[in-house]
């Protein structure tokens, strides 16, 4: 029996003999025809066989090897070469063994020997044309190969592998080569490296699944179901490890729905891939020596598995009638030991759910009944996860109407609803959904033989059915006066039951709304109603989905504006505003849907007999209407001077009510758009010409009083011209001929402390509210003084005061009055001097 190679526990390998063998040259006659190149020679002049030199090499470092030295002698040999490529790939399998180099120690220079003489065949220089199908070849090594001729020339070692010859007959002084694909492992090297897992240095069950290619599919299964840190701990355990083979022969046996362990995806699937993992696990180390035939405990509580003899071996029961083979054994780790199988062991918990698959599922009993094919329909066009919702696992009980029952729901529903396919609106849709819904009870499989007459069953649309038993058949009581009847009860299924009825049932909640789908929306009542045009341009126009909202479910109330009311709205605006049309920058459509939300109450269908006088209604826009009732009429009354009559009243809609008005409703928050807005004090500045050199060094001061200046306030701001500054630059000299030559850190902090000294925080103060020689503190900290014996001056720290130009420019955060001077504060002169 081949064993597989553990070549992560390489470096684990107890020393092996080093066989040395010696050649009679004598015997060998030398041969005129023959390539003047020993096989070394011909191998250290081949590219692709350079690790094959450094291999031979390598292990002559050991005292008493020379592999190189023997393979120069007379021969002759049979050599297969393995490529660069076939030890690149060894190493790739080996941990901590990056190259060839890393043959380092007596120990494994002597696995390499090993490696290296099971591919030299001594005595003999066998061409390609000598070997023939089946052939045991006899190495160096001492064990044979097996020659498979079945598609080309490979060459069967001790793994599971074969070598392929790519390159035959290379004819050398001393023999011949064969160059192969792989590096040949004789079964010597297996052994020694399961013996050398023995040692307390060995790694885990897990390691050992992780790093045997054969066994992948266990270690994602050991992942998934969260085993590995178990598999980990110090056991010991037993593991009787399937291939991958074995897990793909699970699920075929599975069916389409299982084709890969991903898809053991749910909570229930996981746990059941546990189980069955832990049914793979005895509690203790049980080599194969140890075997006895009898029922052994496994991991999984209260389940075994039985131990059975077969010829001079022994084979594996679970609960299934197929038994497990035993592949390979003793595979050693830390905490236990491994033996692969080719079956996947199966408690009965698993065949119970194998069996399960074998029913179909609600959604596929329906697909393969023709008498269903339009529930199956119905279920697609609900478009809301039915189909899915009952392929789930349930249980479900499922009243299934046959074909001839969807006819006459159609039938009654009218010309709309010619087919399924009708139900093609949102609202079409979720009133289908709630019609199927109606047909489902969820959490129970529900078999006629649990009925019981008059029984009230609740249904996953929320509403019962209830059971009556008459005359030897099972009817279902729905909303409606005629009842259905089971037309076959009791189809089972993989996630619980189907009875076929002869009618559509239909709760009360869908027969109420088939009742408010034969009434028109509010849009299309306002699209139908000439003198409401304008507010159906406005609802387009605003361009805030308002058409798709009042097309909604609701309920809403709407108050209407007629025609008359928007153009009277118009003609107030101006003439900039001479249609709906000129709402067309994004602000003026903003307003627009502000005024039309202003006209809509959500979440309530408010009929004329549900006002009271002074009632406050809140609207969609958020603002309050009130309501006033007077003179047997309904006004409404906004946030302007004028009230709204409504002109006709409760227009019933199917998702609401519709007043219609007289005026335009206007709330505040359109009235404070409308009204023209007061700049703050930088905006002032920016707009007068004349301080174009105090916005520049607000901006040049690099200080934040351009922010400042624009916030809530109040401020009162002595505003210079572009004259003062200019006088101040000349004043300062060269070195100031604008503003921008205030740019180093210092001079800025000088030029916003200059400015702040222009700012009073806290107060507006408007010119006549100064008195004669009145201390005002800036800002800055220092104060300055209002002289009014000669209009209105400010006294600064110099000895030329400053003349008010221009007082009182209001602003929206406070006052500006401009001046003819830069005021300076004494911190400003005595800095400038």
């Amino acid at each position: 029996m081949k064993r597989i190679l553990r070549l992560p526990y390489f470096l684990l390998l107890t020393a092996l003999s080093i066989l040395v063998w010696s050649c009679d040259n004598d015997d060998n006659e030398e041969n005129p025809m023959v390539e003047s190149k020993t096989i070394v020679e011909t191998a250290q002049a081949e590219e692709a066989l350079t690790s094959l030199v450094t291999a031979l090499t390598t292990a002559d470092n050991s005292e008493g090897t020379d592999l190189v030295g023997t393979l120069s002698s007379t021969g002759p040999f049979t050599v297969f070469a393995p490529t660069n490529d076939a030890f690149t790939a060894l190493l790739n399998q080996l941990d901590d063994f990056d190259s060839l180099s890393d043959f380092d120690t007596d120990e494994e220079r002597a696995l390499l020997t090993t490696i290296l003489t099971y591919h030299v065949v001594a005595g003999v220089a066998a061409q390609s044309g000598d070997l023939t199908d089946g052939m045991a070849v006899t190495t160096v090594q001492g064990e044979d190969i097996t020659i498979d001729l079945e598609g080309g020339v490979f060459l069967d070692d001790a793994t599971e592998v074969n070598a392929k010859v790519v390159i035959a007959d290379v004819e050398a002084s001393n023999g011949v080569v064969h160059v192969i694909d792989k590096v040949l492992l004789p079964q010597a090297i297996i052994d020694a490296l399961n013996e050398g897992s023995m040692t307390n240095e060995n790694g885990t069950l897990t390691d050992i699944v992780v790093a045997t290619e054969p066994l992948s599919l266990l270690e994602a299964a050991v992942i998934k179901a969260d085993l590995a840190a178990t598999l980990s701990t110090e056991g010991p355990f037993t593991v009787f490890a399937p291939t991958d083979d074995a897990f793909v022969a699970l699920l075929e046996i599975l069916g389409d729905n299982y084709n890969s362990l991903e898809d053991f995806d749910t909570e229930e699937e996981i746990a059941l891939l546990k189980n069955i993992l832990l049914y793979h696990v005895i509690p203790a180390k049980v080599l194969s020596t140890d075997l006895s035939e009898g029922a052994v405990a496994t991991a999984y509580t209260d389940n075994e598995i039985e131990v059975i003899a077969s010829g001079e071996t022994f084979v594996i029961g679970d609960a299934s009638d197929t038994n497990a083979n035993i592949t390979g054994v003793d595979i050693m780790a830390s905490n236990g030991v491994a033996h692969t199988i080719d079956k996947v062991l199966l408690p009965q918990a698993a065949i119970d759910f194998v069996t399960s698959l074998q029913l179909k599922t609600i959604v596929d009993t329906a697909v393969a009944t023709d008498d269903l094919s339009l529930l199956v329909d119905a279920l697609v066009q609900a478009d809301a996860g039915l189909v899915e919702t009952l392929s789930g696992e349930g249980p479900f009980t499922v009243f299934a109407p046959t074909n001839a029952a969807f006819v006459a729901l159609l039938e009654i529903l009218g010309d709309d609803f010619n087919s399924l396919a009708d139900f093609d609106t949102d609202e079409e849709k979720a009133l289908l959904t709630k019609v199927l819904t109606y047909h489902v009870v969820a959490g129970a499989a529900a078999f006629s033989t649990g009925l019981s007459n008059g029984q009230a069953i609740e249904t996953v649309q929320g509403e019962n059915v209830t059971i009556s038993l008459m005359e030897g058949s099972v009817q279902i009581m729905d909303a409606t006066e005629t009842n259905a009847t089971v037309a076959l009860a009791d189809v089972e299924a993989s996630n619980g039951v189907v009875h076929v009825i002869d009618k559509v049932l239909l709760p009360q909640e869908v027969l109420d709304m088939l009742a408010a789908m034969s009434l028109k929306t509010i849009v299309e009542i306002a699209v139908e109603t000439d003198d409401l045009s304008l507010l159906v341009d406005a609802l387009v126009q605003a361009d805030a989905n308002l058409v798709e909202t009042l097309n909604g479910t609701g309920p809403f109330t709407v108050f209407a504006p007629t025609n008359d009311a928007f153009a009277a709205l118009l003609d107030t605006l101006g003439d900039d505003y001479n249609s709906l049309a000129d709402f067309d920058t994004d602000e003026e459509k903003e307003l627009l849907a502000t005024i039309l939300t202003y006209h809509v109450v959500a979440g309530a269908a408010t009929f004329s007999t549900d006002l009271s006088n002074g009632q406050m209604i809140e609207t969609f826009q958020s603002e309050n209407v009130v309501i006033a009732l007077q003179n047997g009429g309904v006004s409404i009354m906004d946030a302007t001077e004028m009230s709204a009559n409504v002109i006709l009243a409760d227009i019933n809609a199917s998702n609401g009510v519709v007043h219609v008005i007289d005026k335009v409703l206007l709330p505040q928050a359109a009235l404070d758009a409308l009204a023209p807005a007061v700049p703050n004090i930088v905006e002032t500045a920016q707009s007068v010409d004349d301080l174009s050199s105090l916005v520049a060094a607000l901006i040049q001061a690099d200080a934040g009083l351009v922010e400042t200046l624009s916030s809530e306030g109040p401020f009162t701001v002595f505003a210079p011209t572009n004259d003062a500054f200019a006088s101040f630059l000349n004043d300062l000299g060269p070195n100031y001929n604008s503003l921008a030559d205030f740019d180093t850190d210092e001079e800025k902090g000088l030029l916003a402390q200059l400015l702040t000294y222009h700012v009073v925080s806290g107060a507006a103060v408007a010119s006549a509210n100064l008195t004669d020689h009145q201390e005002i503190v800036s800002v800055q900290g220092e104060s300055f003084f209002a002289i009014l014996t000669n209009g209105v001056q400010i006294q600064d720290k110099t000895q030329v005061n400053a003349n008010v130009t221009t007082a009182d420019v209001m602003t929206s955060n406070g006052i500006v009055h401009i001046v003819d001077k830069v005021l300076l504060p004494q911190e400003i002169i005595d800095a400038l001097h």
